[in-house]
This record gives structure tokens, C-alpha cells and sequence, in this order.
């Protein structure tokens, strides 16, 4: 049955008065909530499944225009198969259940990682996603899936060789254009819930001046509230991307 995400009415709440134009977030905690109600693993990568589709929903209502999942890292494989299989699973199931309200919704997805590895279903899900949504506007709705961020930045550096890109040619600016955000604001803020002081080789490059929080809150708890107070959070830090204060 799909959760639609867009289509619940909700008690309105306060809006913060600066929110992030890219929230990147590591989902953190999915086993540890599952073993505190003496649930297995994948009970725990199923609740925060839907932990995504209402952080998508609520990102939307408030107008941050890219949103990024930390899914299913390349460390990952070395997790037992039976979990790993349980990934593969919700990634095409969410896909297949939520891709026509993202669309209708102008969301664009992007899957962002490496393809090495991955199943033909998994694959024709990923073809699905980004050929369906290639044209929307609204919000970037990335999931980090087989990702790694020193792998990304070594496959931009080979496709900038084998583009012909000279040293001298190379730039930040471009370097950006090789990325698999390209095109996409840089995330102002990263979030990992489950307490974990750590970033898990999560958008290396993109982040170098992004805000960081580690609430304590693991990743199926987290709510509209919860996001707000994210938002909030990042609405009292001072920005000032290495310039001194005045």
C-alpha cells in the first residue's frame, strides 16, 4: 500500500525563519531502534523507510530546495546478505510505491553512487526514478545508494581526464560539474541522527562548509517536530565560510 506523500493534512506549526536549501542527512539508528522493541534489523530499514517519505513531505512544505538520503554506502556489502537483500528490497518497493506522487509533485530524483554491483531490478528501478522525474523543478530528492565520497571525487577526476579537462582547466567550478550533484546547491546543513560524532565518507566534497548536527534522535523517530528543530538549529549558526567576523 503506497504512504502518499504529500496528500496528509497536519497541524500547522511555527515555520523557522531561515531554512537550508540542501539538508543531507545520514540515517542513523535504524538497527538500534528496531533491537529496543526486540525487533530485527530489517524492521528497523523498513520504519525508516517511512521516516523518508515524511522527511520528503515535510522538506517540501518548507521549501528546501534539495534533500539527500545517505541509503546504502559501498562499505555496506560487508554487512550480512540478509540485510543487504532487505535494502535492495525497500529501494525498489519505495520507488515502485512513490515515484508517481514525487512526479506529480515536481520532485526530481536522483540516485547517486556507483552502479558497480547492483541487480538489473535494482538498476531498471534507478532508470525508472530519474527518467520519470528528469524535468521536475520543485526539490532534488537524492539517495546516496552504493555511494561512497572518495570514490565519487576519483570517478570525477577519471571523467575529467578522459574529457580532455588539462590541468590548468581544472577548477572548483568544474570539478562541480563532474560531481553527481551537479547542477544541485551545495548542502548548507548535514544531518546524523543516533548521536554518532561522524561522516562516514557522506559528500565529502559537496559539504566542505556545510553545518553539522548529531542529535541524539534515531533515524524512525525522527517527525515534523524534529525536522523543525533541524531547521531551527541551523537558523542561530553563523555562517561565514572562512571570512573573519565583524
Amino acid at each position: 500500500m503506497a504512504f502518499h506523500l504529500f496528500g496528509k493534512k497536519r497541524k500547522a506549526q511555527t515555520v523557522p525563519e531561515k531554512i537550508p536549501a540542501h539538508v543531507a542527512f545520514i540515517m542513523d539508528g535504524n538497527g538500534r531502534w528496531a533491537k529496543k522493541r526486540g525487533l530485527p534489523r530489517t524492521a528497523g530499514h523498513r520504519a525508516g523507510v517511512i521516516t523518508i517519505r515524511r522527511v520528503i513531505r515535510h522538506c517540501c512544505d518548507r521549501g528546501v530546495k534539495a534533500v539527500t538520503f545517505y541509503a546504502f554506502s559501498t562499505e555496506n556489502w560487508s554487512r550480512p546478505q540478509q540485510e543487504v537483500d532487505t535494502l535492495m528490497d525497500l529501494f525498489v518497493e519505495f520507488i515502485d510505491s512513490e515515484i508517481d506522487e514525487l512526479d506529480a509533485q515536481g520532485a526530481r530524483v536522483r540516485i547517486i553512487g556507483s552502479r558497480q554491483g547492483l541487480s538489473e531490478r535494482v538498476m531498471a528501478s534507478i532508470e525508472k526514478a530519474q527518467t520519470r522525474t528528469q524535468n521536475n523543478e520543485r526539490i532534488f530528492v537524492n539517495i546516496a545508494f552504493n555511494y561512497g565520497g572518495r570514490a565519487e571525487i576519483a570517478e570525477a577526476v577519471q571523467r575529467m581526464m578522459r574529457d580532455g579537462i588539462g590541468p590548468d582547466e581544472v577548477s572548483e567550478a568544474v570539478i562541480g560539474e563532474y560531481l553527481y550533484t551537479a547542477g544541485q546547491p551545495d548542502p548548507d546543513l548535514v544531518v546524523r541522527t543516533s548521536g554518532e560524532q561522524r561522516i562516514s565518507n557522506f559528500l565529502l566534497y559537496q559539504s566542505a562548509y556545510a553545518e553539522y548536527l548529531f542529535p541524539e534522535i534515531l533515524w524512525p523517530d525522527v517527525d515534523e517536530e524534529a525536522l523543525d528543530g533541524f531547521f531551527a538549529a541551523y537558523a542561530k549558526r553563523d555562517r561565514r565560510f572562512g571570512n573573519a567576523k565583524e
